[in-house]
């Protein structure tokens, strides 16, 4: 039994993994490769996993819903969805500095969070949205689990291979100039707009994706689960961890931390019960002071940016 719950909370534990590693994936396209500041990474991680679980859900008198379309078309409405919003964010904020694009974005962030939290007709409001199928369900008895793993580590071999593909391109190289050095990138007649509307929609889609994959693994989703805390600030102390400009070390960052941030909870189980209602601010804590250490000892990351190897030309 002890040998089948260690089994259980594996591929629980991998698939959480896979689901961040997403995001920190989407995140080194807009920060790692373009430098943009994007402190909203909940808005389309929520949007992404509200928009599947309403295309996908069946008919409720809580929330919009009664669609019951497959899998596949609230994915790619997701992704679609998140890439809009991005759109007419990009629109607004890019012709930001990095510090009020900032700002910008995670208001922007709250202001989604909060219109799904009230909205309730659309979205439950903080009753949720229960019911949300899991794809694969029942086609090996006994290993939904397992094959909802191997779906969303499929997903994410799919982006990191993309990601790399990007970061390698004629594409990649403008936006690492762009981040370098915005005005000599436009003096050589790029227009660094459109490239930073590009990697930001890019990513958005990314993270849209990320958010139906969480949705369908938890089949419950409530505006507390898209809090900045869990839906922002993890993915950047991944990212930073791992290696901003690295997709791998953007992988291996939502790994290590998510580690942390499990034994974190089991530590503050153990503490005193005087102590246990603190334990949402001493994990915070415990996060923060690791990555003050990482900036610290290695701010470069655990894997950090190297370029890309030259194409051979036979």
């Amino acid at each position: 039994m002890e040998l089948a719950g260690l089994l259980t909370y594996g591929i629980f534990f991998l698939t959480l993994v896979g689901i961040y590693g997403l995001l920190a994936l989407g995140l080194n396209v807009q920060w790692g490769y373009a430098g943009m500041l994007n402190i909203g990474v909940a808005a389309f991680f929520t949007v992404g996993a509200y928009t599947s679980a309403i295309i996908t859900t069946a008919e409720s008198s809580g929330h919009l819903g009664g669609f019951g379309l497959p899998f596949p078309v609230g994915l790619a409405s997701a992704m679609a969805l998140s890439g809009i919003l991005a759109l007419g964010v990009g629109l607004i904020t890019l012709r930001l500095r990095s510090d009020y694009l900032a700002i910008a974005s995670i208001g922007i962030a709250e202001i989604v969070r909060l219109t799904l939290k009230n909205e309730g007709w659309l979205t439950g409001g903080v009753r949720g949205m229960a019911g949300i199928p899991r794809p694969l369900a029942g086609l090996i008895p006994g290993y939904d689990a397992t094959l909802y793993l191997l779906l969303v580590l499929a997903f994410v071999a799919a982006v990191y291979w993309a990601n790399e593909r990007a970061w390698r391109s004629p594409w990649g190289r403008v936006l690492r100039a762009i981040r370098e050095n915005e005005a000599a990138a436009r003096a050589m007649g790029k227009n660094s707009l459109l490239f930073r509307l590009q990697a930001f929609v890019l990513g958005a889609v990314v993270m849209g994706l990320a958010g139906a994959l969480y949705a369908h693994f938890v089949r419950f989703i409530s505006p507390e689960a898209f809090n900045p805390l869990f839906a922002t600030f993890l993915i950047w102390v991944m990212l930073i961890a791992g290696g901003s400009g690295n997709n791998r070390g953007a992988l291996l960052g939502a790994f290590v931390i998510w580690i942390v941030w499990s034994a974190t909870e089991i530590f503050v189980t153990r503490l005193p019960e005087d102590l246990v209602t603190r334990a949402g601010a001493l994990r915070v804590l415990l996060i923060g002071i690791l990555l003050q250490v990482i900036l610290l000892a290695r701010p470069q990351g655990i894997l950090p940016e190297r370029p890309p190897r030259p194409e051979r030309h036979e």
